[in-house]
């Protein structure tokens, strides 16, 4: 794998994952959470970077209220590599905040915006095509390569309703690596049902991984054009520790994604489509495709037994959680609280979160 220096790594780490409630808290986000392994989602996200790029250069960007517990959670993890966002925004300030982070450092550099809570086990094949997708950026191809802004399309597998899409232009490029690279037609919104299956029908559409690779260059050139604010951002981001820059600057910034503000106004955007598997487990029902189930389909972790019942979901914290006679519902059990919810509604569970007392938050 190619450790360049030029190359760094942005993982967002901000989410509260409020689906994923009573387990996920405030003081325990969805990405501390340890669902499939003793590792946290956030962990396995840096591990899996191991021999991509180099551990100086792997950037884990939160808010302030998470950095203690991201502390906490990663002693051995450097300090001063863990960046606290003083205000709440969006994607596109993460996106500015990660790149003038770089520039700062390099004004040739390489990164990559990873998300800190996706699954993805085929760790060697992403780091190739991770590599690959640095190496483009870079301008490292016949001809200087196929410079701008790059995304991951992963195939799509059923007609998900929950992810946002890309619709796939003509092929650009194959990597050394056998990457296949494509032109962005579009980015498209979070489908209906209907919507979704006419895609996974047409082979010509793809998830949006939310994972991105640019140049410096690249994203200046396109924020210059079409949000010149970032672009004034990263251009100002001082060396060193930026928390009086971020205090001064970073809440005036627009709440906005990076695909409205940027990715969607590009001049030119490729995706890489992705070899390797990966899930963004948005919600308890995706948990079944990754962990063992018994005879009648039920997936459960902790003390759980269960009799008569199938499709279910339980997780224990502690407390034994009893199940008889349930079909598709998700039980979850924390020391302060209790979670029973029909698999139909999982996307619903937010819809809690403002009935519920604030030390159940």
């Amino acid at each position: 794998m190619n450790t360049d220096p030029r190359f760094h790594a942005c993982i967002i780490a901000g989410g509260s994952g409020e689906r994923f409630w009573p387990l996920s808290r405030a003081g325990r986000p969805k990405h501390l959470l340890s669902l499939f392994s003793e590792r946290t989602l956030l962990e396995e996200t840096i591990r899996r970077l191991e021999g991509v790029v180099l551990p100086s250069n792997i950037w884990i960007l939160t808010n302030q209220v998470q950095v203690p517990l991201i502390r906490e959670a990663l002693p051995g993890f450097p300090a001063a590599q863990i960046i606290g966002e003083p205000a709440k925004r969006d994607t596109a300030p993460a996106a500015a905040l990660a790149t003038g982070l770089v520039r700062a450092r390099d004004p040739n550099g390489v990164l990559a915006l990873l998300p800190a809570d996706a699954l993805i086990t085929d760790t060697k094949r992403l780091g190739a095509q991770l590599s690959q997708a640095f190496r483009w950026a870079a301008g490292e191809a016949p001809g200087g390569g196929p410079r701008g802004l790059f995304t991951f399309a992963v195939p799509p597998t059923h007609p998900a309703t929950g992810f946002g899409y890309l619709e796939l232009g003509e092929p650009l490029e194959t990597g050394a690596d056998g990457s296949r690279l494509l032109r962005v037609k579009r980015f498209v919104e979070k489908p209906d049902g209907a919507t979704a299956r006419r895609y996974l029908e047409s082979g010509g559409f793809a998830w949006n991984a939310g994972m991105f690779v640019w140049s410096v260059a690249s994203f200046l050139h396109e924020t210059e054009r079409n949000a010149p604010e970032l672009a004034a951002f990263v251009r100002d981001f001082p060396a060193g520790d930026p928390a009086a820059f971020l205090a001064a600057r970073f809440a005036s910034l627009p709440k906005i994604s990076v695909d409205y503000a940027v990715l969607e106004k590009a001049s030119s955007v490729s995706t890489i489509v992705a070899d390797f598997d990966w899930d963004d487990v948005g919600a308890w029902t995706a948990l079944p495709k990754h962990l063992p189930q018994d005879a009648s389909g039920n997936v459960s972790r902790g003390r759980v037994v269960s009799t008569g019942s199938s499709g279910t979901i339980a997780f224990s914290s502690g407390r034994i959680v009893a199940i008889c006679g349930l079909k598709d519902v998700v039980v979850v059990e924390t020391p302060d609280a209790v979670l029973v919810c029909h698999k139909d509604h999982v996307q619903d569970i937010k819809n809690l979160l403002p009935l519920l007392p604030k030390d159940a938050l």
